[in-house]
């Protein structure tokens, strides 16, 4: 296994994945107000949504130091918590200012939007550092029993990003744990067609039997909330095991060369933080709709557009002051 400062070299394949990711991201919440009225639209963000965040996720893990001091723990709040706390309060606002006022009952421990990532990524460091010290395999398998577990109380949901934390921090762990090496394996012919072969049989599955719905998906119930209070475990294990394969068929299709996205890819906090500020605005005044395949490659370009600006330089000056 590499050193850990081998695997933290920036590399153009991871900056590459992340940029498209993210771009998944966004798309995905363009996507989400018009699901309920198309089973087309319907398979296509589920069908993103079985992989996007444990995949963005296990990047995140792939590049965590793991350790452990007081220093490195306080880096992380700073990092992490108090722009949590910043934009948790700035949301709260702009959603005020927008009309959508049902967001002031939340309290600051109820992650507005996609905040919920910031949250739950200081907490899989702290937990990285009890988890680091078992064996590799050991330790995912724990990890998976926890976020299996944790499905069957209801109190753990939402606040705190608590259900979140536990159930996808297997995929922190596992790209912790993972090498450069054993990435590439991916990126071998016989892997890479196997993955179309997957992919294919999950959209047509999705479409044809869509009982994975994004619920399971997004991680943030209790079985009893999705309606399974006695076998959700055995459906959440169902949804980790196809997120890990979708997720290695997404791996092996990412370029591995210098591309317009890769230095964009670098700064993909920038995005996430940003773009539901442009979401929530479309939302509420109703701006994009989708009656068909044009209407779908506008909401694709303007995501993409959206992405380029959020990680660009001039955006990227004024988050650092």
């Amino acid at each position: 296994m590499n050193i850990k400062g081998e695997k933290m070299k920036r590399n153009a394949y991871f900056d590459n994945a992340k940029f498209i990711l993210i771009y998944l991201v966004v798309f995905g919440h363009m996507l989400q107000p018009f699901v309920q009225d198309s089973q087309s639209l319907n398979t296509l963000y589920t069908w993103i949504y079985t992989f996007h965040m444990p995949v963005f996720i296990f990047l995140a893990g792939f590049f965590a130091k793991g350790a452990g001091s007081l220093a490195y723990i306080t880096k992380l709040a700073k990092k992490l918590l108090v722009p949590y706390i910043i934009f948790q309060v700035i949301y709260t606002g702009y959603y005020l200012a927008i009309g959508k006022q049902n967001w002031l009952a939340d309290s600051i421990f109820y992650p507005h939007w996609s905040l919920w990532f910031l949250v739950s990524l200081f907490c899989w460091h702290i937990l990285l550092i009890f988890y680091k010290k078992l064996p590799p395999s050991l330790s995912v398998v724990i990890a998976v029993q926890v976020g299996l577990i944790v499905g069957y109380f209801g109190q753990v949901g939402h606040t705190f990003s608590l259900s979140r934390t536990f159930v996808f921090f297997p995929f922190f762990l596992l790209g912790y744990w993972i090498t450069v090496e054993q990435v590439k394996v991916l990126k071998h012919v016989r892997v890479k067609i196997a993955s179309l072969v997957f992919m294919a049989i999950m959209a047509v599955g999705i479409y044809y039997a869509p009982t994975l719905t994004s619920g399971w998906l997004l991680a943030s119930k209790s079985y009893g909330q999705l309606g399974l209070p006695e076998y959700g475990g055995i459906a959440r294990f169902f949804v980790y095991v196809t997120s890990a394969l979708m997720g290695m068929s997404i791996l092996a299709w990412i370029p591995q060369r210098e591309l317009i996205i890769t230095s964009y890819g670098s700064r993909t906090l920038y995005v996430y933080l940003l773009h539901g500020f442009f979401i929530q605005f479309f939302r509420q005044y109703d701006l994009l709709s989708v009656d068909g395949i044009i209407d779908l490659l506008g909401i694709g370009l303007l995501s993409c557009l959206l992405v380029f600006l959020l990680a660009s330089k001039p955006i990227r000056i004024v988050g650092s002051h």
